[in-house]
């Protein structure tokens, strides 16, 4: 109980700090202060400027600081309050002298402008001409297109995040947390938008409560207080102008921070940090500002000295970075030679030479290194990792280390990906630039180098790193070039599942399995079948692109099919029964009702004699017949995929393995499927006949 309340307790701590800030704020608007409240009010409203504008220097991106609208709001209201409570102390003990509203007004207006109202209204108006017209406007106008073009790339956004989800680069967990992120940048820049108008209403405030000041202070002085006008003028200017001052200056550092952290690019550095690796991590650059001011140092009438110690102090910084960025190559040209090469010996071969084929492997160009290096910020390892996870958890089985290497054979940004040793892809990628893909509806075009997406053979264009937003906005999906290369694997992978699983890692799943079914296991392998026919039924469910996950009901349908008969692919059809209704939910999803193609039943019986007499290869049929098939399937698909369907094809049992083969080679998509294999929840809805009229050769 007593934990309860001291949970309620911290609760309501937590809770009381926004209303304790409104009371705060209406009490120094309301409630006369004493000058030393003032001043402790207006060095903590500097203070607190400060620490915003250093926050934001120091975020990494504008969303790590995402409090900096309402921030910005409470600061200007604690202003405006302070300006308000400041101007009563003001205009009722003015005629007292200069420390009458506090020691920190009276520094800020004899210290600051040298006791001088004249300088001090000068350096005000200044001020706030530099606050309302250059960076407050500034601000306002970036906070204005970012949160417009923001607005507009959310969809390209999340179809980028989706693109990356579907092909594993990222997980669940990190696609809700990325969109998340998209949500709130649109949410934080439309917020700046509208914060930068109190921005800027501060200023103007400023202007008319100064204006205000002045006039009611000589007419208070002169009028209720006997004062001459130059007695009356020192006192209540002076004032007023420090008021003005005290208060503009937090102004300008708040907006300030507001017109950095619109400008600001999301980086893994802090703005420090790039400063010193963008603007002084280049000597060329150094070294020719340091001639120029060298060279005016030397022209007569000039400030020789100080143009002459800037530009030694430029030359020498130029040096020094030069120095710094060849010392790696130094220490790489000096690395020391083996001593079978030094010596000129050859050492004898053994079978340590002789090195086992990849089963997965990935070779690149020598321009794509650093995409495969991460201390040089290369992502690609990572991402296959992703690729190689989410593979692993969708086919059933642990999906083999991918082996990267350089290849010099190789165009510079050309790469290639081999299946145990033979090459199943390749293409290239520009790792300076991003690609831009057609998902099939864009709204306009973009300024690059066309070409095809290598994964799934979608036009596309490479384009400069700044157009990513732009293109977003125009609906492409803009990906890095270590995304091209590990979407193009995954598909690669997912296409030839069925060429990664060995006997190691079927043994592997069944050692899995014996741990919750022992029994299963020992009757199954190698008692009713063996190892390698369980192989084999595993391989083909994968070529048809049906996981493996279930692993106990593909066992269990095993064993109890094992007596009857040993081929694999009568076994290969039992299991395809058994795992019917997760077979048909990958293929249709929750649809009750199933859009199916099927034959004509006078040329499926055509292909069953066909199959029965000649053997399952089909060398019976007439070529012209198949030919006509195919061309018929292919328009069915394309009908299916233009009404925005999955192309099934429904078939008899007997001749569905020998379709499904015939349909890959020639109807990449289409799903072919027994009768046997549609759960009894299931309806079926025929929507082309092929063959209504079979015309044999």
């Amino acid at each position: 109980m007593e934990a309860i309340l001291q949970n309620v307790k911290q609760v309501g701590a937590r809770g009381l700090g926004a209303p304790l800030v409104i009371v705060m704020l209406l009490a120094m608007i309301v409630l006369p202060l004493p000058p030393f409240l003032l001043d402790l009010f207006f060095t903590f409203n500097i203070a607190l400027s400060l620490v915003v504008l250093l926050v934001v220097v120091y975020a990494l991106r504008p969303l790590d600081f995402g409090l900096f609208p309402s921030m910005l709001l409470v600061a200007t209201l604690l202003r405006l309050a302070l300006n308000v409570a400041s101007t009563r102390v003001v205009l009722l003990e003015g005629h007292n002298g200069g420390d009458a509203a506090g020691k920190v007004i009276e520094a800020f207006g004899e210290f600051v402008i040298g006791g001088n109202y004249a300088v001090g209204l000068v350096v005000f108006m200044i001020l706030v001409i530099i606050n309302f017209v250059v960076v407050t406007k500034g601000a306002g106008r970036v906070s204005e297109v970012s949160a417009r073009f923001t607005l507009d790339a959310m969809p390209g956004k999340q179809m980028a995040i989706d693109a990356d989800l579907n092909s594993g680069l990222i997980d669940q967990e990190e696609a809700r947390q990325r969109r998340e992120d998209v949500t709130r940048e649109a949410d934080f820049y439309g917020a700046m938008d509208g914060s930068s108008k109190f921005v800027r209403g501060d200023a103007v405030a400023g202007i008319l409560i100064l204006l205000i000041n002045i006039i009611g202070g000589l007419a208070i002085g002169m009028g209720q207080h006997g004062l001459d006008f130059g007695t009356a003028a020192h006192n209540y200017v002076l004032l007023t102008i420090g008021d003005g001052l005290v208060a503009q200056i937090p102004s300008l550092l708040l907006s300030t921070a507001a017109a950095i952290i619109v400008t600001r690019v999301s980086s893994s550095e802090d703005m420090g940090n790039q400063v010193a690796s963008q603007l002084l991590n280049n000597p060329r650059a150094l070294a020719i500002a340091a001639g120029i001011i060298g060279v005016l140092g030397l022209i007569p009438g000039m400030p020789n000295l100080v143009f002459l110690l800037l530009g030694g102090s430029l030359g020498g910084m130029a040096w020094m970075i030069a120095k710094r960025q060849a010392q790696p190559e130094a220490v790489a040209e000096s690395l020391p030679v083996p001593a079978e090469t030094a010596t000129g010996e050859v050492p004898e071969l053994g079978w340590d030479d002789v090195q086992p084929v990849d089963i997965i492997g990935l070779e690149v160009g020598y321009r794509l290194i650093p995409l495969v290096d991460r201390e040089q910020g290369g992502q690609l390892m990572n991402r296959i990792k992703g690729v190689r996870k989410k593979l692993s958890q969708e086919l059933g089985f642990l999906v083999q280390p991918v082996h990267i290497r350089d290849n010099l054979d190789l165009p510079p940004n050309a790469y290639r990906i081999s299946l145990h040793g033979v090459p199943v892809g390749e293409g290239e990628v520009h790792p300076d630039r991003e690609l831009a893909i057609n998902p099939g509806k864009v709204f306009g075009e973009l300024q690059g180098t066309p070409t095809v997406d290598p994964a799934f053979g979608l036009e596309a264009v490479w384009i400069d790193p700044s157009q990513r937003d732009h293109a977003q906005t125009l609906g492409y999906t803009v990906v890095d070039a270590s995304t091209v290369v590990a979407t193009h694997m995954s598909e690669l992978l997912q296409r030839h599942a069925h060429e990664l699983i060995g006997h190691e890692e079927v043994q592997q799943l069944l050692d899995n399995l014996a741990q919750v079914a022992p029994k299963l296991v020992e009757d199954l392998v190698p008692k009713l079948l063996p190892l390698t026919t369980v192989l084999r039924v595993l391989q083909n469910l994968l070529a048809e692109g049906v996981p493996i996950r279930d692993i106990r009901t593909i066992a269990e349908t095993l064993a109890e099919n094992a007596p009857r008969s040993q081929d694999p692919d009568a076994l290969t059809a039992a299991v395809r029964i058994a795992l019917s209704r997760a077979i048909v939910q990958q293929v249709s999803g929750n649809k009750e009702e199933i859009p199916v193609i099927v034959l004509e039943p006078g040329l499926e019986r055509l292909l069953q004699q066909a199959l029965s007499s000649a053997g399952e290869e089909g060398a019976g049929i007439e070529p012209g017949l198949l030919e006509q098939i195919q061309v018929a399937l292919a328009e069915a698909a394309r009908q299916q995929e233009v009404n925005g369907q999955d192309a099934i094809l429904l078939v008899a049992g007997a001749i569905r393995a020998w379709m499904a083969k015939f349909v890959r080679q020639g109807v990449p998509g289409m799903h072919v499927l027994s009768y046997n294999e549609i759960p009894d929840n299931r309806k079926i809805t025929v929507v082309d006949t092929i063959g209504r009229n079979p015309t044999q050769g």
